[in-house]
């Protein structure tokens, strides 16, 4: 059987397979392969898969793949793309590339990579929490002990549940440490289950907190560790100058057959 080139990154331990796709080794097609190689009992295990490819418009594109076969942006894979672009020496300390929902912006200082994200608006406030989509279709709601908080019950429960049941929606739980710094978990559409860091819901988490008076520049707790949220907030919730920062790292790398 062929086998294949993979590295693995990891992200305040959302951790991804890496594949270098530009001449279009990687049957891109294969959702079944994506599930696979993604399994943590009988594949790699990873809480998604990143192609890099050629982009016309920009350094790169980057195709990310979640666990069960669906695409979406990831703020964590994107900041793990742009480490392993500069590792494969496609980039230098600042790049433009494609991903699921446009053209973004990133600069690497040491391992810290920091991520533009989209304005975010239409910010939807609900009974029990908001609905932002920052890249990726996030649910928020504040709580206020989270270290034995059933994130997973509870986010099955909004994710499959209500207005989100037909598409799904991400799940944040978020306590307030103080005006600079937020706790959040996250329960994961695609992976379905709680993760030990979301970027897009991170991010997602930090503007949400901005109308429980947290400032524009969050600290942010993670199961798997801290990352940071600046933005800049107009008015009628809109959101611009959004960047999503941390460290970004290599895990390993290995060949698997396909």
């Amino acid at each position: 059987m062929p086998k294949i080139k993979f590295h693995k990154y990891q992200a305040t331990g959302n951790d991804f397979i890496m594949i270098d796709n530009r001449e279009g080794i990687f049957p891109s097609k294969n959702i079944d392969l994506v599930k696979k190689l993604c399994d943590r009992k009988f594949g790699i295990g990873s809480d998604g898969l990143i192609l890099i490819e050629p982009s016309d418009e920009s350094d790169f594109t980057m195709v990310f793949y979640n666990p069960d076969g669906s695409k979406s942006l990831c703020g964590n894979g994107s900041r793990c793309a742009v480490n392993y672009c500069k590792a494969l020496d496609i980039i230098d300390q600042e790049t433009t590339f494609m991903a699921f929902d446009g053209i973004h912006h990133a600069s690497i200082e040491g391992e810290i990579v920091n991520l533009d994200m989209h304005s975010v608006q239409n910010v939807t406030h609900m009974a029990d929490g908001m609905f932002l989509d920052t890249g990726s279709p996030h649910y928020t709601q504040f709580v206020s002990k989270i270290d034995n908080f059933k994130v997973v019950e509870e986010g099955r429960k909004i994710r499959y549940g209500g207005l989100f049941h037909k598409e799904g929606v991400n799940v944040n739980f978020i306590q307030i440490k103080n005006e600079n710094e937020i706790y959040v978990k996250t329960y994961e559409r695609g992976v379905e289950n709680e993760t030990l860091s979301c970027g897009t819901g991170v991010t997602a988490s930090a503007l949400a907190a901005s109308f429980k008076g947290v400032g524009n520049e969050v600290d942010i707790i993670t199961l798997g560790g801290k990352l940071k949220v600046t933005y800049s907030k107009k008015e009628d919730d809109v959101f611009d100058n959004i960047v999503l920062s941390g460290p970004a790292k290599k895990v390993f790398e290995g060949e698997v057959e396909i």
